[in-house]
């Protein structure tokens, strides 16, 4: 009993002390099973002996592993050279983000045939599925990727702004909205489908403080969408003011901003836009300066650059980086500025030697905020338009693409389709994309076949060929045309020959085709025949017997005064040959 208890003691501190031990575990299980009284002795001594302390399960542990480690000796194992695999792509993707010009995508282009004049206003909705172009002939086009084939045609043309030039399209940040912007003072917005929703109100002229008036009064610039809040717009003009617009109210503008000079003076905004969050409203004047406002403080502006361009020149375009911390300017000085919000007191960068010669070529941020992208102008003949990226953080010009022999007007860079769109001065729309780094767009229509043209279906008789199955509804057999004609000449209706219309005041009781007069209507009715074709003499004294005879009208009155009338007898030419003296006679 003794001995049974001082193992079972053992057993109880053994196991939880050497629980991964399987030789532990065995002599544990192997114990209590010898339990004869002949070697009782010897498994007391061995067991004082053996298991008397903490057992070592590290040494009985190791050996199994080591024993292990030496059957598994040999050539390296694969997972290294995977992992070696791996961090070369990691150093390749890593060189691509460190390089942003193996992210443009230019490998593929497709040529969309707008007209043949300038092709002045881009426009893409927030998804990527439609594009409108607006150029010089006044046209607004209808793009539709998914709905296109191989023929890149435009699905709608429309002219919302009759003969003014189109300068600006613009989507709304929800896509069911297009604000154009055209030579008149009036902007116009248009759903999806080109149906007109609302139009600005033109304001009043000869008001001297813009201010006090309801609109623009002058030409238009351009236009932008608020980013954030849905139905608000803003335009610039030439009446010196930027005005925000919202789609339900178009009688009267939101509010209004009077660019002004250090001398307090008019100046006339060539372009403006929105911040990124909305709060800001940045704008370009004539006098080379840029000024940007609170959005709900119209007052003084918030940040004011007098000499960012030349002056004199029209800046063309100011665009907001996705970050909203940088602002680039594209002047009329041939010259590209990049400037930081936040020290608005120089530019960071300039780049000159860009031409341009249209009041909208625009400029635009990649979708990573690394490049920025501008167009530039040619003489017609004297080269190609061009495509030139500059990097952000040097400014330094990484590359170009030749477009065409046209300048390059406007141009759009898609964040989620990673495709950009082109304007050029020769009445082109181009669409850049990459098949791996593109999504969407182009890609839709490219795949597609184009369609053949449905041949018009012709007939040579206009009855039906395949006959309804009653009687009553099928056709007479054709029978002779002679037989037919003799018939028809028995009938009083069909061989009546029309009347010829009536010319003049009218005859037989008819109307004349003068109208329904009142005098016309006398006539139908009385049924007056007015057509005498005897002499009015004659016709006269055709009456004289009888009024001599039977005096009824002015005779009674003048019956004791009036003399006897006596009319003149009309000699013959007989007589009055006889009458005549002889030396006429021989005469003749």
């Amino acid at each position: 009993m003794n001995r049974e208890k001082e193992l079972r003691r053992q057993n109880e501190d053994i196991e939880p002390t050497s629980s991964g031990s399987n030789v532990v575990r065995d002599c544990s299980k192997s114990s209590p099973r010898d339990t004869s009284s002949s070697e009782s002795e010897e498994t007391s001594d061995s067991s004082d002996d053996e298991l008397i302390g903490p057992p070592l399960p590290l040494k009985m542990v190791e050996e199994p592993v080591s024993h292990m480690e030496e059957e598994i000796i040999g050539p390296l194992p694969p997972p290294p050279f995977e992992e070696v695999e791996e961090d070369d792509d990691d150093d390749g993707d890593s060189e691509e983000e460190d390089n942003p010009v193996q992210k443009i995508p230019d490998s593929h282009e497709i040529t969309l045939k707008h007209g043949t004049k300038t092709v002045s206003a881009l426009g893409l909705d927030p998804s990527g599925a439609r594009l409108v172009t607006g150029g010089y002939d006044y046209d607004v086009k209808f793009w539709d990727f998914a709905g296109m084939d191989a023929s890149f045609k435009a699905f709608r043309s429309l002219q919302p702004c009759e003969c003014h030039q189109i300068k600006s399209l613009q989507y709304s940040n929800t896509g069911d909205m297009i604000l154009v912007v055209s030579g008149s003072s009036q902007a116009k917005v248009i759903d999806r489908d080109g149906f007109e929703v609302m139009e600005c109100i033109k304001g009043d002229q000869y008001i001297v403080d813009m201010a006090n008036t309801k609109g623009h009064t002058a030409m238009l610039h351009t236009g932008s969408w608020h980013p954030k809040i849905k139905g608000e717009f803003m335009t610039c003009s030439n009446d010196a003011t930027v005005r925000t617009w919202e789609v339900e109210n178009p009688r009267k503008q939101r509010s209004v901003f009077k660019p002004r000079t250090m001398q307090g003076k008019k100046v006339i905004p060539t372009t403006c836009t929105y911040s990124r969050d909305g709060n800001l409203i940045a704008a370009a004047c004539q006098n080379g300066s840029i000024q940007i406002w609170d959005r709900n403080l119209t007052v003084h502006p918030k940040f004011h650059y007098k000499q960012a361009h030349d002056p004199g020149t029209d800046t063309s375009c100011v665009a907001f980086s996705y970050d909203g911390n940088v602002l680039a300017s594209r002047g009329g000085d041939d010259s590209l500025k990049l400037w930081d919000i936040r020290q608005f007191n120089k530019p960071l960068f300039s780049a000159s030697g860009l031409p341009t010669m249209f009041p909208m070529t625009d400029c635009c941020f990649s979708p990573d905020d690394k490049l920025i992208v501008t167009g530039t102008s040619v003489q017609r003949g004297c080269g190609s338009g061009k495509l030139v990226f500059f990097e952000r953080r040097t400014f330094q010009r990484v590359y170009e693409i030749d477009i065409t022999d046209a300048s390059v007007v406007r141009c759009l860079w898609h964040p989620k389709l990673n495709q950009i769109m082109v304007g050029t001065g020769n009445g082109l729309a181009k669409v850049y994309y990459d098949p791996n780094k593109s999504q969407r767009g182009a890609k839709l229509c490219v795949v597609k076949t184009q369609r053949k043209a449905k041949q018009a279906e012709t007939l040579t008789q206009d009855y039906i060929i395949t006959p309804h199955a009653l009687p009553m509804f099928r056709e007479p057999r054709q029978r002779s045309t002679r037989k037919q004609l003799e018939k028809d000449r028995l009938d009083p209706l069909k061989s009546h020959k029309p009347e010829p219309p009536v010319a003049g005041p009218g005859r037989g009781g008819r109307v004349g085709t003068h109208g329904g007069t009142l005098s016309s209507y006398i006539v139908k009715n009385i049924a007056l025949d007015k057509t005498d074709d005897s002499n009015p003499r004659e016709a006269i004294l055709r009456h004289a017997k009888a009024a001599e005879d039977n005096p009824y009208w002015v005779s009674p009155a003048y019956s004791k005064t009036q003399p006897k009338t006596m009319f003149a007898q009309v000699e013959s030419d007989d007589e009055e040959t006889k009458n005549e003296p002889e030396w006429k006679k021989r005469k003749i």
